[in-house]
């Protein structure tokens, strides 16, 4: 049953995007306006809204800052809320992340908006790979984050394919995946394949519906080199120096492990962290804000404060 939980979050990580792609006339087409003031960077946008103690939200591969819509109004009431998105996610246009060094920009850019806004001591949340983004800010940049909310990722997703699994392991196949994904762009978007993803990631149908169409938008270069970056990334040496509180959101379905066998794999992969807090979150696959925004909504909030 654990292993089924790890290759189901290794496909939530890694199949995001894989086989889904915009169709040539949409490659280029720029993204919904989005209702506060937008702030563009090197590797990613940022849009601001509310007041009070500051929140940064980052997304997982392939996935919108709209993923957080069922979070930020009632943050915002309270916080100042700062919703990232990847360049090159949402049908936006990827600036610097048709290069190396995806994962490397958007932790920097991150650091920048921090020192920009003068918030140091943010409260920070990362799904997916957005959180393997949040681990390297507060290893990279130790002061820049009071506290980590990390939803369903991992230090080095390479330990789902293999227990003892190195960065040397995991390399080759990889490669292999982001060369294929890469070399899909501008071709037509499979909706067949966007609903078995969708379905792996998500378990209500309307959230399966939205993530399907979210892989679609993401253009398929930058979640290449991005996957592959969260692949062959590995911050298990560094977890016992990672000193920021971290709060570990993990989903459990009843069509799945369960809750304690869950939690196992969660509590072992972040057993060197010095300070973890551990929530479960019933009913819900990869995609838990979705699933379960209720559930999801009442964690951030006592999490934020």
């Amino acid at each position: 049953m654990i292993r089924f939980l790890g290759l189901r979050l290794a496909a939530s990580a890694l199949t995001l995007g894989v086989v889904l792609q915009p169709a040539p006339s949409h490659a280029a087409a720029p993204a919904a306006a989005p209702a506060a003031a937008e702030v563009r960077m090197a590797h990613i946008s940022v849009v601001a809204t509310g007041k009070g103690s500051p929140v940064i939200l980052i997304p997982g591969l392939s996935s919108p800052r709209a993923v957080w819509d069922g979070v930020v109004p009632g943050l915002a009431k309270t916080h100042r809320v700062y919703v990232v998105q990847v360049n090159g996610f949402a049908a936006d246009a990827p600036g610097a992340n048709l290069s190396p060094g995806v994962l490397d920009g958007v932790v920097a850019d991150v650091h920048a908006l921090i020192a920009k806004e003068k918030i140091a001591g943010a409260a920070v949340v990362g799904h997916s790979m957005g959180g393997l983004a949040a681990l390297m800010l507060a290893k990279t940049h130790p002061g820049d984050a009071g506290k980590l909310m990390i939803v369903d990722s991992l230090p080095f997703i390479g330990t789902l394919f293999a227990p003892t699994a190195t960065v040397a392991m995991i390399e080759p196949r990889a490669k292999a995946m982001r060369d294929m994904q890469a070399a899909s762009y501008g071709k037509p978007a499979d909706a067949v394949a966007a609903t078995a993803i969708a379905d792996r990631l998500a378990l209500k149908p309307e959230s399966r519906a939205k993530v399907a169409a979210w892989a679609k938008a993401a253009d398929p270069r930058v979640s290449a080199q991005a996957m592959y970056e969260d692949m062959t990334t590995d911050l298990r040496p560094a977890m016992p120096q990672i000193a920021t509180p971290i709060t570990l959101v993990y989903p459990w379905a009843a069509s799945g492990p369960s809750e304690a066998q869950a939690k196992a794999l969660y509590t072992t992969a972040y057993a060197g962290a010095p300070n973890v807090r551990f929530v479960g979150i019933g009913d819900a696959a990869h995609f838990v804000m979705l699933d379960q925004p209720a559930a999801f909504q009442a964690a951030i909030g006592g999490f934020a404060g």
